[in-house]
């Protein structure tokens, strides 16, 4: 069971949300604020709460972090704030939120494509973590399933080159093998599906 707190200021939207997560029964709102009581996996918040120092979602520290925005979130506050954490829009589809909660509930960061990835001032990749931009490409193309010569072809580079960035991948991210690469890169919030 997936226990999920709503961190909503709007009675209209907490309401929507319980009711959509009721649908699915692997999720269970345990409560509708944040209180010493509240044990989550999920913490689900709005856009209103999203400087999360000052209203005390880092007292969850072991709770994942969802929030609903549709402005790409401050990376670094997010990372400390949780391991686990993710984005969408404020518009969510209902799908979209459960498997948003799903995931967030192994460990993997979520969410679209353009606020993960929208703020160049705040990048997942590169500086920002322990991969070059080169190696997070790669990561990328690993992620989409494509093979050494593939990814070559894709990158413009040897296969040989392939094979050094993705040994390196390896070394850096202390993993043996694409899978535990790819999930490496989701939980650090390097690459996104």
């Amino acid at each position: 069971m997936i226990r999920v707190l709503l961190d909503i200021s709007s009675p209209a939207l907490r309401a929507g949300l319980r009711a959509l997560l009721s649908s699915d029964k692997t999720i269970k709102v345990v409560n509708d604020s944040l209180d010493e009581d509240s044990e989550a996996d999920v913490i689900i918040a709005s856009a209103s709460h999203a400087s999360f120092s000052n209203n005390g979602l880092l007292d969850s520290p072991s709770a994942a972090i969802l929030l609903l925005s549709d402005a790409p979130p401050n990376v670094r506050e997010m990372r400390r704030s949780a391991q686990a954490w993710g984005i969408l829009p404020a518009d969510a589809s209902a799908e979209e939120i459960s498997a948003a909660v799903h995931a967030l509930s192994q460990g993997l960061v979520v969410g679209t494509s353009a606020l993960l990835f929208e703020s160049e001032s705040e990048p997942l990749s590169g500086s920002d973590g322990p991969l070059t931009e080169r190696e997070s490409e790669v990561l990328g193309l690993l992620s989409q399933g494509l093979a050494n010569k593939q990814i070559a072809v894709e990158l413009g580079i040897s296969e040989h080159t392939v094979k050094f960035h993705v040994s390196s991948i390896y070394q850096k991210l202390n993993v043996t093998n694409r899978t535990e690469a790819v999930r490496a890169g989701l939980r650090g919030g390097w690459i996104a599906l």
